[in-house]
């Protein structure tokens, strides 16, 4: 280990040499390379931990720029992991590095957590976390919360020293629709780094016994004004998990919906040539930056002024980011479009993507 690399670090009252020694046998997994993710990543590196593990299966897009600054225009269409992987690599050559591409889900969550000792949240998908979090508690590894809202973000550590969960805070999986992510709100550059920079402090204060942990407190900041307040919640036993539930629990009720495909049931229809509609309900700007060829853009909040133009005896493809807005678009149209059939693809373009990337 290179003494002078951490020597201001080390200099440190309270941190020292001993805080350099346990960061440097800690294992770290980050769960997402994107806008949380990569100051994550970047911090935690170049202050000396050990062993950094890293989760992603996606692709770094030109919407990414903004709020990912460790990618480069000239990154776009490479997978997330192997860019920032690199890098990481030439910022710190000390640290081990360990990717797994691949997306956090119920079938490889308890293999992928094996052997690390802290887990850092930068996922931005909802259903995701409820997942880490049984992982966690069946694992017994605590893990730190980030996430964003508009202007907001919000920070917490779960599952520490057996504290509260992520259930015992929000015990339901909300249904498609009820929280908006960042694709439809948008998201502020900046505010990822900053929160992703807290969630980093707060790894190295769990990692080396320093200062208050947010344990059984949610921090909200509020970057209008620079306004924090903190919300403290307690541990409710009923939310005690046992074991990784079935995939349909992790879908945000997305399942409940009905007229959902997979996205190979989709690629192989699309090959065979038949007449359908594959209507995109992102928003324009989302559209104009990546799109399926022969794809429309209805956003999904006009959906219903474009009726007349899908009522046709057609089959009709619902797509969006991810899933979730082409499950609210389905529930919209259901029952108002007489003679077409209608489905909404699982997964989204983000997926799809991955599949044919």
């Amino acid at each position: 280990m290179s003494i002078n690399r951490y020597d201001r670090q080390i200099r440190l009252a309270g941190f020292g040499a001993r805080g350099q020694e346990l960061l440097r046998n800690a294992r770290v997994l980050v769960v997402g390379a994107g806008g949380l993710g990569v100051p994550i990543c970047q911090y935690l590196n170049a202050m000396g931990i050990g062993t950094l593990g890293i989760v992603d299966g996606d692709i770094i897009e030109e919407t990414n720029l903004h709020r990912q600054p460790a990618y480069s225009p000239s990154d776009n269409g490479k997978a997330k992991i192997l860019v920032l992987g690199r890098k990481l690599q030439e910022q710190n050559p000390e640290t081990n590095i360990e990717l797994h591409q691949t997306f956090l889900q119920p079938a490889n969550a308890m293999a992928l957590l094996e052997n690390y000792d802290l887990v850092v949240d930068a996922t931005d998908r909802i259903p995701t976390r409820y997942l880490l979090d049984d992982a966690c508690v069946i694992r017994q590894i605590p893990w730190i919360y980030g996430a964003l809202h508009g202007f907001e973000g919000q920070l917490s550590v779960f599952n520490y020293q057996g504290g509260p969960t992520y259930r015992c805070l929000f015990p339901q999986i909300p249904k498609p629709g009820e929280i908006p992510d960042c694709n439809q709100l948008g998201t502020l550059g900046i505010l990822p780094g900053i929160i992703g920079s807290l969630q980093a402090l707060e790894a190295v204060k769990v990692i080396c016994g320093l200062g208050e942990i947010l344990s059984g407190k949610l921090l909200l900041f509020n970057a209008l004004d620079h306004q924090s307040r903190q919300v403290r919640f307690q541990k409710d036993p009923a939310q005690a998990i046992r074991e990784i539930r079935d995939d349909s629990h992790y879908t945000a009720g997305l399942c409940d919906t009905g007229g959902g495909i997979p996205i190979g049931e989709y690629l192989k229809f699309s090959k065979s040539g038949k007449s359908h509609l594959l209507v995109d309900v992102r928003e324009p700007q989302e559209f104009d930056t990546y799109h399926l060829p022969d794809a429309v853009n209805f956003p999904l909040m006009e959906l219903e002024r474009h009726i007349p133009e899908m009522d046709q005896p057609v089959e009709i493809y619902l797509i969006c980011h991810s899933g979730s807005r082409s499950a609210q678009a389905y529930r919209k149209l259901e029952g108002k479009l007489g003679s077409a059939s209608l489905h909404w693809i699982e997964g989204g373009v983000k997926d799809l993507q991955s599949k044919t990337s």
